[in-house]
């Protein structure tokens, strides 16, 4: 990872990113002033898919504002208290993104991110690259069943980030991907890489299922059931038994 210095904070970028950044890049209004916003994904905040122009070919990126949630909410929007560059989420988000794209898992490839600073405090904003023709697990389950082999791949997927010791602070259904047969986990704020235990890979696990059962009560067509969780575990067992 490569870090640029600029007047308001810092801008990081990875090894595989092809061209430097400035924090201007991460503004959605300069894309926007460039035609170049091709789609949005609103949840609770939007996050903004931006085409680039570079000569050799175009790509699709992700750009994402860091907001806070919670009760912290009402004190601050987007303010987090600043303890150094790495323990920013952006930078630590990025950094365990790198790791993993490096190793060959299936993660977003990271682009850049920036840590603007301001007094005590800092604002952040990551992008990474989007992920070519996929569906979240709740838009694809929406319109589409898996198979059953499908569900134990994706217990497989999950068996060996646990065993790498990646700990996914918030592992919804939202946050699993499926594109061309692959399922990716994307979101990685607040993760972190530790030692494996039982202990947080089960609770990452029961997280998973509250999501799916969550989601299955809202749209009851959502093609979810018992039977597709122990297919899933099946997977994961077979690779990682807990």
């Amino acid at each position: 990872m490569q870090i640029k210095t600029t007047q308001l904070g810092h801008v990081a970028w990875c090894e595989t990113t092809a061209q430097q950044l400035a924090p201007q890049d991460f503004a959605v209004d300069g894309w926007r002033d460039n035609n170049a916003v091709v789609g949005q994904s609103k949840g609770r905040y939007t996050t903004w898919f931006v085409k680039t122009a570079n000569s050799d070919s175009s790509q699709t990126w992700v750009l994402r504002h860091y907001w806070r949630g919670g009760m912290m909410e009402k004190f601050s929007r987007d303010a987090y208290l600043y303890t150094g560059l790495k323990r920013t989420r952006a930078v630590a988000e990025l950094t365990i993104l790198e790791t993993l794209y490096q190793e060959g898992f299936a993660v977003p490839r990271p682009i850049a991110a920036n840590v603007e600073r301001f007094g005590l405090w800092y604002r952040a904003d990551i992008i990474i690259e989007h992920v070519a023709g996929a569906n979240d697990l709740v838009a694809y389950l929406s319109h589409n069943s898996m198979t059953e082999s499908q569900w134990y791949l994706l217990g497989e997927t999950i068996a060996k980030f646990h065993q790498r010791g990646v700990y996914h602070a918030d592992l919804n259904a939202k946050n699993i991907l499926l594109a061309h047969g692959q399922f990716y986990l994307i979101d990685f704020d607040r993760g972190e890489l530790r030692t494996p235990h039982p202990t947080w890979q089960q609770a990452n696990l029961d997280r998973l299922l509250r999501s799916l059962k969550k989601e299955h009560a809202k749209l009851t067509t959502l093609q979810f059931s018992q039977q597709h969780w122990q297919q899933l575990l099946a997977g994961y067992q077979s690779v990682n038994p807990i």
